[in-house]
């Protein structure tokens, strides 16, 4: 009898133990309570914390840093510094629809934004100042560029709606403003017969410089075409060197939209054509970056080894936003998606530009400059 007490015993023992295990597996199979900063816990603290679930997985999901991109290009929204953007900015801030530009030597970044007028954010991207008083630098600085000719620092501006470039010296003050050309200036012919007969479709997109010349593009009107500018006697005036026009022909644009100088060379974003297409300054066609994807490519830009260009809107309706996209030249290493990082508004990009400042202790930290467009944004990505 008493040996059957015992046996009874055991079973019954054995059954709890096995009940005990099989709830235990039950949750490592589910990942139910699987949080490494909980391996110490006991069986009974964990089946309390059952009540808590939902708040245990809320205050994990807040901890994860949200990130964008491939390979050395990972990128993550850096919040502190997008809010510096100045308060008296953020009701204009729904109106961008520019780019940005770099002093090379102080790295004090330029940009525009409607309403509020033409800025200056200092090198480490914790300042912002605003320049000049000249009522046109309220207007659309749709794209800029900073140069420096004959020893002066400038800033050239294209206003696509106002019909003009502005020639600025840093401090903001308008020094020239050029109009639509009349039709003789230069050594194309389609560029002189399109100005002669339409005195209305001069709308410049973004400028650049390189070498005593800036070239000027005009995608927002039927011409679409490069178009340059020299100086004499402190004034610019139009060159001799076009090219272009709409279409599809090597050397045609449809809607160039952003054109940026490096390495002795000049790089057109062709929006609606998809395409980023390298020239000599002459002019002379050389390539169409490959490895793109069909995106309408805003802008381009350079630094740490590699292009940075944009889309307008989203690749596909799978993505969460527009993307922005690191290439070597020949090959697309990394596409970074703004929407990925949960930012506010920010669903469609009109200008990226890279950024370098140095850190406490001499590093290079690396960011992209965003301007947004339709409902507008600035911010600003880390890179990981």
């Amino acid at each position: 009898m008493q040996k059957l007490k015992f046996h009874t015993l055991t079973l019954i023992a054995s059954l709890i133990l096995s009940g005990a295990t099989v709830s235990l597996a039950h949750d490592v199979i589910t990942g139910a309570h699987t949080h490494d900063d909980e391996d110490a816990t006991t069986i009974p603290q964990r089946q309390n914390l059952n009540h808590h679930k939902a708040d245990k997985k809320d205050i994990s999901a807040s901890k994860v840093k949200l990130t964008t991109g491939q390979g050395d290009f990972v990128f993550s929204f850096d919040e502190s510094l997008t809010s510096a953007l100045p308060e008296a900015a953020l009701p204009h801030e729904k109106k961008m629809h520019g780019g940005f530009n770099e002093d090379p030597e102080t790295n004090i970044v330029y940009t525009g934004i409607p309403g509020y007028g033409l800025c200056a954010i200092s090198a480490d991207l914790k300042s912002w100042s605003k320049l000049g008083d000249d009522e046109r630098l309220l207007g659309t600085i749709h794209g800029l560029v900073f140069f420096v000719h004959n020893n002066e620092k400038r800033l050239a501006m294209a206003f696509p709606s106002a019909k003009y470039i502005l020639i600025a010296d840093i401090e903001g003050n308008v020094l020239q403003q050029i109009d639509q050309p009349k039709g003789t200036e230069f050594d194309f012919a389609p560029a002189n017969t399109f100005y002669t007969n339409d005195k209305k479709s001069f709308s410049v997109t973004d400028v650049t410089y390189l070498d005593g010349t800036i070239f000027a593009v005009t995608g927002y009107s039927k011409g679409d075409f490069v178009l340059t500018l020299k100086e004499a006697n402190g004034q610019w005036h139009w060159g001799k060197i076009a090219w272009g026009g709409k279409g599809s022909k090597a050397g045609q644009f449809n809607t160039a939209h952003g054109v940026y100088a490096h390495e002795g060379m000049i790089y057109v974003a062709s929006r609606a054509a998809h395409q980023i297409i390298e020239f000599t300054p002459k002019g002379d066609w050389v390539r169409v970056f490959n490895d793109t994807p069909p995106a309408m490519f805003c802008n381009v830009s350079y630094k740490k080894g590699h292009f940075f260009f944009n889309a307008l809107k989203k690749i596909d309706e799978t993505a969460h936003s527009a993307s922005i996209f690191a290439h070597t030249g020949h090959e697309l290493v990394s596409t970074i998606t703004p929407g990925e990082l949960n930012i506010p508004v920010l669903n469609n990009i009109h200008h990226t530009w890279p950024h370098i400042v140095k850190d406490e202790s001499g590093n290079d930290q690396f960011y992209l400059l965003v301007h947004g467009w339709n409902k507008g944004k600035y911010a600003v990505l880390k890179q990981e």
